[in-house]
């Protein structure tokens, strides 16, 4: 056990004994530094409390100090395990990427219930947010439901709830979730969003004259753009494409001007990729992994959710979600410190790495998020197409497949999606020429891989798979070496959870509404269309050269 320094605050009782419940009460009052000294205090004092060290451990994390805390969390649970403890520890582990070591905390925090039956609502959510971190929804759900029934007016657990059910497909209960919290909090705007975002909305059933009153009058910058997004969404649904896309155009210009993103930034990642290359290439793979995971990458929103369910309604295939295991990987290999995972330092620190390390780390990575029954598994992370062609190095065995979509389309779909606000990687997404922008230099990058290395990536166009959907689908499963399966064609009847946003597009059979949708909306996008023209990038409708593998938006 750690030695500890401390200096001795009041509130101590009369036995001499720090009181843990205010230790805990200064952590919920966003008193942390306090809450840390009584708990050092404490921890001196009574070296055998396994509740002075969980409350240090929280201290020291809610500081920023997570390395330092899950040491004393580990402490605790060797004192005196609970579920609480384990709870806390795996919420730990994930923020620092242990997934593997995240999913056996949860274990040990399962076994610990099965031994006394109890724990606190905010348990019951730390652990349904621990399996919803690992993507395993349904497992998230029994513990969302139990801290609702144990805190009913707390928005936060009730919204995690809604969501889970979202994900796992059952439409019903979520929206009854949704409106639930919604009755209590009627200006929740993610509760707003999440509710728009789970059926396709219709004429007779929608919920526009309400989100248009709650946006009007919302204040906070974060609240203004998820409520527009859900209006924007629902208008579209119910057919008033115009004023969706004018809603559209309002909402991203507003956010827009409120942060700071600069192209110039993304198009300096895409030229290190570019230019680190020939050192990669020619670094000796050592021991490479044997497996063949199944990568689907390309730009958002083009149909990689789509592929996804198609080759994981296969019985020899399993859908591993959107991993973040193969950047994570090189930046481990890089040793960068930088904040983020993809950066020029990076890209350039990793190159000339053993590409069979990164092929190793990665598979360590995913372990946790695939069985242990050897079937092959789908990566669908789509910002995998920045690492195209080192993952064809570090996995020789994997496949890679590339969705294509119409370049308008795409240009679209982005603008339309609301992507993670805290990710800088889609701040593109507000503003259509930027998108358009971004796009080219994707372009550019998936013909640099293409010459890379030949003959590894499939590209997919989206529009093939919805006008010939058979075709399409027997084409990937020959290029994933899979024999051919019904099943695939019935990819809507795929009961497994889907965490994104086309969970209710493909829960339908493939349809062709949002073909070549872009032509709505030409006025709006001609400076975007100008960028592709000057890129080379044709812009008319393309037609189908009947072979997959070839088939490109770039002229050659």
């Amino acid at each position: 056990m750690r030695q500890l320094s401390h200096n001795i605050p009041g509130n101590i009782s009369p036995s001499g004994k720090i009181d843990l419940k205010r230790v805990r009460a200064l952590l919920q009052a966003g008193r942390p530094l306090a809450a840390r000294q009584m708990a050092i205090s404490r921890a001196v004092r009574d070296p055998a409390s396994a509740e002075a060290r969980f409350l240090l451990g929280i201290s020291e994390i809610t500081l920023g100090r997570i390395r330092e805390g899950v040491g004393h969390l580990r402490e605790a649970i060797s004192l005196a395990p609970s579920a609480e403890y384990h709870a806390q520890l795996a919420r730990c582990l994930l923020m620092l990427r242990k997934d593997g070591e995240a999913r056996s905390a949860l274990q040990n925090a399962a076994d610990c219930l099965a031994g006394d039956g109890t724990a606190d609502a905010l348990t019951h959510d730390t652990l349904g947010c621990a399996y919803a971190r690992l993507g395993d929804h349904t497992a998230s759900l029994p513990h969302f439901a139990a801290a609702v029934l144990a805190e009913p007016g707390n928005a936060q657990f009730r919204y995690n709830q809604a969501i889970a059910l979202s994900f796992v497909g059952d439409v019903e209960a979520s929206e009854n979730a949704f409106e639930a919290l919604l009755h209590r909090e009627p200006h929740n705007a993610r509760a707003h969003h999440g509710l728009a975002g789970i059926r396709r909305q219709t004429a007779a059933r929608n919920h526009v004259s309400r989100l248009r009153t709650v946006r009007n009058k919302a204040q906070d910058q974060e609240a203004r753009l998820l409520l527009g997004y859900a209006l924007a969404k629902e208008l579209e649904d119910i057919g008033d494409a115009q004023d969706s896309f004018r809603c559209l155009l309002d909402v991203n210009n507003e956010y827009r001007s409120q942060i700071s993103y600069d192209f110039a930034e993304d198009e300096r990642i895409f030229d290190a990729i570019e230019a680190s290359w020939p050192q990669c290439a020619i670094a000796p793979v050592t021991d490479p992994p044997a497996q063949a995971p199944i990568f689907i990458l390309g730009m958002p929103r083009t149909g990689t959710t789509l592929v996804d369910r198609i080759l994981s309604s296969h019985p020899d295939v399993v859908s591993a979600g959107e991993l973040q295991a193969f950047p994570l990987s090189v930046k481990a290999a890089s040793g960068t410190r930088s904040r983020n995972v993809l950066d020029v330092e990076t890209v350039l620190h990793a190159a000339g790495k053993n590409p069979g390390q990164i092929g190793r780390s990665y598979m360590e990575r995913a372990a946790s998020h695939i069985p242990p029954d050897g079937l092959r598994f789908v990566d669908k992370f789509p910002g995998n197409f920045h690492y195209a062609g080192l993952i064809a190095r570090a996995l020789p065995n994997a496949t890679i497949l590339c969705l294509r979509r119409h370049p308008m389309d795409t240009v679209v779909s982005n603008f339309k999606n609301l992507f993670a606000t805290t990710s800088r990687y889609y701040q593109y997404s507000y503003d259509l020429q930027e998108i358009a922008q971004y796009y080219v230099r994707f372009d550019r990058l998936m013909a640099f891989w293409k010459k890379a290395v030949p003959g590894r990536i499939l590209e997919v166009r989206y529009e093939d798979l919805v006008e010939d959907q058979e075709r399409t689908t027997r084409r990937i499963l020959q290029h994933c070496s899979l024999p051919w399966s019904e099943n695939c064609l019935a990819f809507h009847e795929n009961a497994s959870p889907v965490s994104t946003p086309s969970a209710a597009q493909v829960r339908r059979p493939i349809y062709r509404d949002a073909l070549a949708r872009w032509r709505l909306h030409e006025e709006a996008l001609a400076e975007a269309r100008a960028i592709f023209t000057a890129a080379g990038i044709p812009v008319e409708p393309i037609i189908s050269t009947g072979v997959m593998g070839v088939s490109s938006s770039r002229t050659s």
